[in-house]
């Protein structure tokens, strides 16, 4: 019987956002990442990963962190990403990932522990892959992990509209909107 797994993902920079019609957020998520539950191998060289939501950090979208159109988000201007989920598998063999993402973005203007305006939750869920991604708005593809444990994923998701009528009829909800993570995954 084979002995449990652990991997270590690391997200990296050069990542991207894009909400429905406007362009692309370039976003640097270096430090974020999260170590898997321990799993077994499955069948023809599958690996399962189940990352623990309440360990898996993913750096919020800021000043700091993303740029719109070349420029810097403004300074106070802030989306924090909260994952409830991270699953999936790797094909040992061919290096191909995919990982099930759910998750709630929260924009912020002001300091995320006291917001002057904070809008509902947008709520994300999306299949990544390191494959290709087509819908009707986005096309993309990924690349699958490498030897040196380097991967990108992709991914598709309907945004439905939230509680927040103003946030909605700003970005034209429902929508779909298409993320791009570069990371590291590597066996611990």
């Amino acid at each position: 019987m084979e002995p449990e797994q652990r991997w270590q993902l690391r997200t990296g920079a050069g990542c991207e956002l894009i909400i429905g019609r406007y362009p692309s957020f370039r976003y640097d998520a270096t430090g974020g990442g999260g170590l898997s539950r321990p799993q077994i191998r499955g069948q023809e060289n599958l690996q399962p990963l189940v990352f623990a939501a309440e360990g898996l950090v993913i750096p919020p979208l800021d000043a700091s962190r993303g740029r719109f159109l070349g420029l810097p988000l403004p300074p106070g201007v802030s989306i924090q990403i909260q994952p409830d989920e991270l699953a999936g598998e790797l094909n040992i063999s061919s290096g191909e990932l995919r990982l099930h993402f759910r998750s709630r973005f929260r924009f912020t203007v002001g300091s995320p522990k006291r917001p002057l305006y904070q809008a509902s939750d947008l709520l994300v869920d999306t299949q990544l892959t390191s494959g290709s991604v087509q819908s009707k708005r986005h096309s993309r593809s990924g690349r699958p992990l490498a030897s040196d444990g380097s991967a990108t994923l992709v991914g598709v998701a309907t945004i439905e509209p939230c509680q927040d009528p103003w946030l909605n009829q700003f970005l034209g909800l429902p929508d779909e909107a298409l993320a791009l993570m570069h990371l590291t995954l590597e066996r611990v």
